[in-house]
């Protein structure tokens, strides 16, 4: 199907709409929308808020009757379904809107193409595909989530140029410069749960919120602590909501965690050690999108063992500290450079002083 050049410029322009949701949508996707009619832009909105209506709803109330014959523009196929909100493509067939350009069909089971059945049948025309790598990209967790069963995890490690993450006595603040810490933290507030390890909360002692930036919500932190180890008095367990996954039902320990506001969620597997797998199933199953993590080299060693790292989150310093600090990953040795993990740099550029990478493996 082709698209003419302003078929494309106004999707980009819902897709720019759309990633003004980008901290803020959550556990729904992140969506725009644009009317546009005898070539002038009529109305347009983006999905602001889970709970609140949808960027299809947004951009029709800003058209205030001037819909009627205009193409719109949406970066993710309108809903069919009652949610919290009325479905979309209902909306837009009453507003007689006479063509719908979607970038991308939902994913989620309940829409995953009736939407676009929707309008066809209500006599509206449909095109999709326009952009859509682009939309997906902006919602890669809500798609991991439907399509999956699992959120998209990003891992984020900052590290000298000789890969090491810390001093051998723990110290590791600070390797990187302001610049890049603030860009972490703009990763953390898109996330939905920020994911680390006991040992890491132990050494450093981190709050692992979102910090210097405007945010009306805060990602639910998520420790994996099998033997229940996790400091009453710990930073993480206070300011929002903290879950932590165990791998032994200790009753005692679950009690004095409750007590002080965290939620136990106990996932053993043969080993004795938290199911990881299992436990990214149980936050999908609660609605997260993507997951942050930031933890010590055993735990990113397992997450990239078990084959659940799907991005890489890379901010290197310029700087070396020695061989006998600690390491990005615990992995195993490799006797032949065909078991190496091959990855594919998504993007590459310079915060201050230092360098920032984001991969994904092959």
């Amino acid at each position: 199907m082709s698209f003419s050049a302003v078929d494309h410029g106004m999707m980009a322009r819902a897709l720019q709409l759309a990633e003004r949701g980008l901290w803020t949508t959550s556990p729904n996707p992140r969506v725009g929308c644009v009317l546009v009619r005898d070539g002038w832009v009529v109305g347009e909105g983006w999905h602001e808020k889970a709970g609140e209506p949808h960027a299809e709803v947004h951009a029709l109330r800003a058209a205030d009757g001037r819909a009627r014959g205009a193409t719109a523009y949406v970066t993710l196929e309108p809903c069919s379904h009652h949610g919290r909100t009325p479905p979309c493509a209902e909306a837009l067939i009453a507003a007689g809107v006479a063509r719908v350009v979607v970038a991308m069909q939902d994913p989620n089971p309940l829409v995953a193409g009736r939407g676009l059945a929707a309008l066809q049948a209500a006599g509206v025309e449909t095109a999709c595909g326009l952009l859509e790598s682009e939309a997906r990209e902006l919602n890669i967790g809500f798609v991991s989530r439907m399509t999956r069963g699992r959120p998209w995890l990003r891992l984020k490690a900052a590290a000298s140029l000789d890969g090491k993450t810390a001093l051998s006595n723990g110290v590791s603040q600070w390797i990187t410069g302001e610049a890049a810490r603030l860009d972490g933290h703009r990763w953390r507030a898109r996330a939905c749960a920020i994911l680390t390890g006991v040992g890491t909360v132990r050494e450093d002692d981190p709050q692992l919120n979102v910090r210097g930036l405007a945010t009306w919500r805060q990602p639910l932190r998520v420790v994996v602590d099998s033997r229940l180890e996790t400091p009453l008095d710990a930073k993480i367990l206070r300011g929002g909501a903290t879950l932590i996954a165990g791998a032994v039902e200790n009753a005692a320990k679950m009690a004095a965690l409750r007590d002080v506001g965290a939620e136990v969620l106990i996932l053993p597997n043969a080993a004795g050690k938290v199911e990881l797998p299992d436990l990214l199933v149980a936050l999908a199953e609660r609605g997260i999108n993507e997951v942050h993590a930031e933890a010590g080299f055993k735990l990113n060693g397992s997450l990239l063992r078990e084959g659940l790292v799907d991005e890489l989150l890379l901010y290197l310093a310029p700087c070396l500290i020695g061989h006998a600090a600690s390491g990005l990953f615990n992995l195993p040795e490799l006797t032949d450079l065909s078991g190496k993990h091959r990855l594919a740099i998504r993007d590459l550029r310079q915060l201050g002083e230092d360098i920032r990478l984001l991969a994904r493996f092959r």
